[in-house]
């Protein structure tokens, strides 16, 4: 007999043959329960964007390094994370001033990227945000209403109004360019990272993984590769010629009087959307490495990321579909930080050796495919 969920009846339980704890469990009152619960609540988001504020130092150095590779998608940068409560997620929203020691009348800055112009123009987290040139920054959207200012504004210098301690000044911050791809930063165990049609995505478990801002960095500019390569344009278009190639068969079988179903169409499409995706993945690995030692990383043991990922994730020591084992990862890395390491002693451009030409094709309609690390 199947059990059901409790209704609150135990004998209605008993009788449906379901089995009941038996030892005499300790009252647990619900108020004593509600405040471990907002602790726990304000010490995962404290430690979330304690991370965040990781991921966005090292992101900020790939973007303005590498700005060169990211073609027409650039945008305007100072390197800082401002909002308010109301402009957060409302799940936190309850507990966000308390985690974070933001208020709800002004922007506050969370994270201040390191060396970035807001860095060097004073700027540091906890300080109150008011205006950009005199315009008043919103209590809604604030990241995103400070992303498309600093886009319109470009690169011109930027007198921001600050609030430190019930202070006010107005300090300069003249912006950067860098590469604007929205980085994501997930709670998510899995040690992974994806890179989209429209953004990166960066999991809690591969930060963890990474020990050093170096694997992080690799990590960040192998998705950046894949995104500046045009990996996933490039699958698409294999997975329409594999569709094509079996539909041309299913056409033939058909003229002769049986219907496949369009069953080689999907299987070559599947076929097609697989191929070279091995190779997709180490030249990400390749030109993401060279991105990593243009934004000042020092690469040398940074292929021990490829162990620990071997560690937490067993299957990718052995041979599958999408990606390189582990093994030829860290092999390949080697190589090419000693590589990078000639070019850098015979003081020669950082450029990776890409051997192909880069054909733009136009993305198959309603499909998202991501790349992953």
């Amino acid at each position: 007999m199947r059990c059901v969920r409790p209704i609150g009846i135990a004998v209605a339980l008993t009788l449906a043959g379901c089995a009941i704890p038996v030892s005499k469990l300790p009252e647990l009152p619900a108020d004593v329960v509600a405040a471990e619960q907002r602790r726990e609540q304000i010490a995962q988001l404290r430690k979330y964007y304690g991370e965040l504020h990781r991921v966005d130092s090292i992101a900020f150095r790939l973007r303005t390094a590498n700005v060169a590779d990211c073609k027409d998608w650039v945008s305007a940068q100072i390197g800082l994370y401002a909002a308010t409560p109301r402009s957060l997620p409302r799940k936190y929203q309850s507990y966000t001033a308390e985690a974070l020691n933001i208020g709800w009348m002004r922007p506050t800055a969370i994270s201040v990227a390191e060396d970035s112009p807001a860095a060097k123009a004073g700027i540091v987290a906890g300080d109150e945000i008011i205006a950009l040139n005199g315009e008043l920054i919103p209590l809604w959207g604030t990241a995103g209403w400070m992303g498309g200012w600093l886009k319109a504004n470009g690169v011109k210098p930027v007198e921001v109004a600050v609030r430190r301690d019930g202070a006010d000044r107005v300090v300069t911050v003249t912006p950067v360019m860098g590469c604007a791809i929205p980085i994501t930063y997930i709670v998510d165990a899995d040690a992974n990272a994806s890179a989209s049609d429209t953004k990166i995505t960066i999991n809690t478990g591969i930060v963890a993984l990474a020990e050093t801002d170096a694997q992080l960095a690799l990590v960040i500019g192998h998705e950046m590769a894949h995104s500046n390569l045009g990996h996933n344009d490039k699958k698409r278009w294999n997975q329409i010629l594999g569709i094509a190639s079996g539909g041309a068969i299913d056409l033939g079988i058909f003229a002769g009087g049986v219907s496949t179903g369009g069953a080689f169409a999907r299987q070559f499409g599947n076929y097609g959307g697989q191929a070279f995706s091995v190779n997709f993945e180490r030249e990400a690995d390749y030109v993401g490495a060279y991105y990593t030692a243009r934004a000042g990383y020092d690469l040398k043991g940074v292929e021990e990321v490829w162990r620990r990922m071997g560690l937490v994730s067993p299957a990718s020591i052995l041979p599958n579909k999408s990606h390189p084992v582990t093994a030829a990862r860290f092999v390949q890395l080697q190589k090419v930080t000693a590589e990078i390491e000639e070019k850098k002693r015979r003081h020669a451009p950082l450029v990776p050796d890409l051997k192909y030409v880069t054909v733009e094709h136009d993305p198959a309609p309603d499909e998202t495919a991501a790349a992953k690390f």
